[in-house]
This record gives C-alpha cells, structure tokens and sequence, in this order.
C-alpha cells in the first residue's frame, strides 16, 4: 500500500528525479523497500495515518471521488497516417471526427514519446504494477490503468469503462504437454471478459472519446459499426452504459445466436443486412460519411489503443518477462497490429529489452493475409470469404491489412492458416483438458501445432496463444461438432452423450466398458 500511495503521488505531482534513468535493482530498492514482519511494526504500520487508506464519503461514488484527484502532466497523442514519413506534417487532434488520411490511408494514434520518456521504465512498470486489482476511478480497468499510454488528455470524467482487461494468463498444462510436447504454453483469455470478447478492450476507448466529443457538442448523434458478432456486442454494451446510441450493421444468418441477440439485448438498432461482412463495412463507411454517426470499425484507429494494452498486459502478467512468440487468429487484422505496438511501446520506453515474434492465424476460407505472406508479400489480393465456423475472422477484405503487414516484417512475424477440420479439432482437444474455447482460438492452436511439427518453436519456447472470444458464444458449433453432424467432417474427437437403459445392469455394464477403457487394471 505504501508503494502504491507514493507511486500515485509521484505521478500526479512528478518528481524530477524520477527523470533520471537508474537501474531496475537500485528503482527497485526506492519503491520496495523491505520491512521485517513484527507485531510493532504492524501496529506502527495500521495507525500510521499516512499509510491509512479512508474510505469515501457515503454519498461519493468512484467517479466522483477522481474528481478531487486530477493529475497534471505533459503527456498528448495525436492522429498521423499511418507508417508516414517522419517528416510528414500531417496530423489531426483526437478531438477531430477524421478515419482516413488526405491520401486515403489508414490513421495511427501517435503518442509524444519524448514525454514519455522523461520517466524510465522502472517507473511506468511500477505505476501500472500498483494499479492492478484495485476499484480507483479509472485505474480498475486493465486498459485505463495504462491512461498515460491510450489516451493521455482525456478527463476521467467521460471514460466509459467495465473495468475491462486483467484477463487471464492461463498455463496449459495438459495441452501443452499432451498434444505439443511443451512445457511453457499459456492462454491469455482475452474473451473472459464484460461482452465475452476482446473488442472490449478497444470500445471502451472508442466510446469514451464518443462520450468526450458529444459533451463537446461535436455532430455525433450515435455509433455505428459493422460486424460479424463481438464488434456489435461491445459497441452495444459500452454505449448503452453512457446512454449512447448504437447502430448494428451485421451480416444476415451469418452469426451465431449468443452474438445476435447481445446487442438487441442491450438496445441496439440492430439491421440484419443480406451481404457478407465486407458488404456491412462498405455501406456503414458511405452511411457515415453521410449521417452524424460515429464510425466504429477497427478502421478508427482510437480502437487499437485499447487493444494494444493486453499486449502490456502479457508482459506484467510475466513480471515484464518476454515470451518467445505471440499467436492472434486475425480476421480484419488491427489486433495484430495492436499486439505490436503495444510490445513496441514497452520496448521503446524501456520496459523491456526486446519484442517477441508474432503469429498470425487464419482460417483457410477466409486467408487473404496468409496468400500474400506465403507470395513474399507481393501484390495483396482480397479473396471472397467462405463460410467458417470461427465467423469473427471471416473477412476478405481486411481493413488493416498494411498494419499486419508492418507489425509481422517487424517482429519476424509469421502467418498460418487451419482449415475448418483443423480448427474444429483443435477446439476439442482443447476443450478435452479442462478449456473451454471459441473456434477463432482453435485457428491460432492449429496454427501453433504446424510451428511446432516444422520445428519453428521449440518445446521450450515461452508462448502465448491469445483466445480472443469466450466459447460460451459458439455453443452451437461445439454441439454439432460433438452430435457429429457436421458434414463432411469426422469430428475425430467428438465425446457424444451414451444411451443407456433406466436399469442397474445397463448404467454397470456401460461404466465398467468406460472404466476399463481408462484403465486396464479395472
């Protein structure tokens, strides 16, 4: 509590020689310094009035509470086109309703970096470490306990926020070990979260800012997006929280019912629209153009903010260790992007000594990414998405596709696919030790499963496969898989339900068949 109290102080009330850059070990000593438990220390330590934490007032809720505790600081971030040339002049504020460059390209959020640099990585590890699991106004949240570092100037006041983020770090021991011989595999469980998906992390930015503009009285009279499940489901949610409203572009009988019915539960204006994802993007960017609704796609680059914070997430959940690689299935490919600058961030700012590589996983019916990758980046194609059972990735014509292809050269990347079969399958085996995931995190095991069989990670590399939806939203595709009614597919590890007579002799005969079969010495 200490630390974190001064911490906090330091921040809101920089100290200049938290300027100076020191080693981790001496930083480390400032922050913590160690205390022999004994009963007067802690007693000295519970009447300490300056280690005492007071409960608000009654009437006070957390929001207000970070009223009366305004930090004052330099820090700023502003639009630029994307990968421009340094000396480009080009730039527009966060407060302006702009998603393309004057050229037609894809904006970034550009931080001042010479801002941030004024503190050294010790502390901003410190500060974000003191932050986590608490309930301060906004700090509970797993994307605004990085504020600084997603958007620096907006008041606290106007953040939209489930406290999102803080996900899981799963261990898969028994995958791991069971299917892929290695020892060091974890699931970051990016769907455990308020809508059951990752998109959580870059709505609440997205929405927030909406939030600040309209109090501003900028011509924004709701938000829109297309989608093809998660997207809708966090926009709904987030701008429902802040009385915003929420237009729904998705795809007719092309998501599953848990996705469909989020947004309609929470107030959407929701149209079922007779064209595939690509069709919804194109008519909700010229419906945008057009009417005051602001545009929500991954196109707006405000989303990859918050995204990028479970990149920094991994790293703190590591005690700022670095994994070897970092596998996203990628469908319209910002979160790629997003894991890359965020692991960017943390190595610019000095966090960390190093990025780790990425992977990204596609599904084979929908794999325009995997298709340039494979053609040593020649000329990018869209292809016509097929069906596919992970339907969040299936995209043909993926909107960051610039973004991926700079964060792959630039971390060494790698792009896999999995078919319909593969991903199923891997779903299952999954599923079979104790996870419960969605088909989108079967692609990015199966694309971890071919790496694995060439040889390209080792046993020993520390790797992290991102589930970026929960599987309670794909229920359906599990219960054909496990009924085997899936066509043309031989659900190698389906686990139907056995019928079985209402008699003692029956239910014995078949549990000792079972029995047996799990060990012979029954």
């Amino acid at each position: 509590m200490a630390a974190s109290c001064m911490l906090r102080s330091s921040f809101l009330s920089p100290n200049p020689n938290l300027h100076q850059q020191s080693s981790p070990k001496s930083n480390r000593a400032s922050f913590f310094t160690p205390i022999k438990a004994t009963s007067s220390t802690d007693d000295a330590i519970s009447k300490s009035p300056q280690l005492q934490k007071h409960r608000r007032p009654a009437d006070e809720n957390i929001r207000e509470e970070a009223r009366r505790d305004v930090s004052s600081h330099n820090f700023s971030a502003r639009y630029v086109p994307f990968n421009a040339d340094p000396n480009s002049s080009e730039w527009y504020p966060l407060d302006e309703i702009i998603y393309r460059s004057r050229s037609g390209g894809l904006l970034d959020v550009q931080h001042d970096m010479d801002a941030l640099k004024k503190f050294d990585g010790q502390y901003w590890r410190s500060l974000f470490d003191s932050r986590v699991g608490k309930t301060t106004w906004p700090y509970g949240s797993g994307v605004w306990s990085k504020k600084e570092w997603v958007l620096p100037e907006i008041d606290s006041d106007d953040i939209v926020s489930a406290f999102e983020g803080n996900s899981n770090l799963f261990w898969a021991e028994r995958y791991g070990k069971q299917f892929l011989g290695m020892n060091d595999l974890w699931v970051k469980h990016c769907g455990i979260s308020h809508t059951g998906s990752f998109k959580d992390l870059g709505m609440t930015v997205l929405v927030s800012q909406v939030n600040r503009l309209r109090k501003m009285h900028k011509p924004v009279v709701g938000v829109g997006c297309a989608s093809t499940g998660d997207t809708s489901a966090a926009l709904s949610a987030y701008c429902a929280s802040a009385g915003i409203p929420s237009i729904v572009f998705l795809p007719a009988n092309k998501i599953s019912m848990a996705q469909l019915v989020q947004p309609i539960a929470n107030g959407a204006f929701v149209l079922s629209i007779d064209t595939d994802f690509d069709g919804c993007m194109q008519l909700i960017r010229e419906v945008t153009a057009e009417l005051p609704i602001y545009l929500a796609n991954s196109l707006n680059s405000l989303r990859l903010e918050g995204q990028k914070t479970a990149a920094i997430e991994i790293l703190q959940q590591f005690e700022w260790e670095v994994p070897d690689w970092v596998i996203v299935p990628g469908g319209n490919l910002g979160n790629i992007y997003a894991f890359y600058k965020g692991f960017h961030m943390c190595k610019e700012l000095g966090l960390v000594d190093r990025i780790p590589r990425l992977v990204c996983a596609q599904a084979a019916n929908a794999n325009p990414l995997y298709v340039h990758y494979k053609s040593g980046w020649k000329d990018f194609k869209p292809v016509k998405a097929n069906t596919t059972f992970a339907s969040a990735i299936q995209i043909g014509d993926p909107v960051s596709i610039d973004r991926a292809v700079f964060a792959l050269k630039k971390s060494n990347g790698i792009v896999e696919e999995a078919t319909e079969e593969e991903l199923m399958d891997a779903m299952a085996q999954a599923d079979s030790t104790g996870m419960f995931i969605c088909p989108h995190t079967g692609v990015a095991l199966t694309a971890l499963s071919k790496l694995r069989k060439a040889g390209v990670i080792a046993p020993t590399d520390r790797t992290v496969v991102v589930s970026t939806a929960h599987g309670l939203k794909f229920t359906q595709s599990k219960v054909d898989y496990h009924s085997k009614e899936i066509k043309n597919m031989e659900c190698r590890f389906a686990n139907p339900p056995v019928q079985v007579k209402a008699d003692f002799g029956s239910v014995m005969d078949v549990l000792k068949k079972y029995l047996l079969s799990k060990n012979s010495k029954f």
